[in-house]
């Protein structure tokens, strides 16, 4: 009987870890997907981009070669090591059916049209956001010259 018991346990216990590892996988290509329809991915890769040429301006004797295969090596390989990083993040914060309505939207006319001016968006939005710290720098300097020279 006590064997019976256990090998029962253990067997709930399987099926419940194979269950939480398939719902893993499940969210994780949810993910996947949001990134890809959201237009995350060309992101990510411009910003692999970007961060490999000012490597080999700073190295000017680096062969473009070896540059471009770089660029291509890390486009693919960190791009799927970043989605593992996420998950988890996602996971805690939205449901798989959270998700799943975000591919819809980005799958939508206007969800897609936003995918597409996203980066647009993005750039205008660090130029602008850049103009502002350094207004908010420049008054914070004048208020400390003011109160402490």
């Amino acid at each position: 009987m006590k064997k019976s018991l256990i090998l029962l346990a253990f067997t709930c216990l399987s099926v419940v870890t194979t269950f939480a590892q398939q719902k893993d996988v499940e969210y994780k290509k949810a993910i996947q997907k949001m990134i890809l329809v959201s237009g995350s991915d060309k992101t990510y890769k411009v910003a692999i981009s970007q961060m490999i040429d000012m490597m080999g301006k700073q190295n000017s004797n680096v062969p473009k070669e070896f540059l471009d295969k770089m660029n291509t090596k890390f486009t693919q390989s960190s791009i799927a090591d970043l989605i593992d990083k996420l998950v988890p993040i996602y996971k805690k914060h939205l449901t798989l059916s959270e998700i799943n309505q975000m591919i819809a939207f980005y799958q939508s006319p206007v969800g897609k049209k936003f995918a597409e001016k996203t980066p647009l968006i993005t750039q205008e939005s660090m130029m602008v956001g850049q103009q502002w710290g350094m207004k908010i720098a420049k008054e914070m300097s004048e208020e400390l010259k003011k109160k402490y020279n």
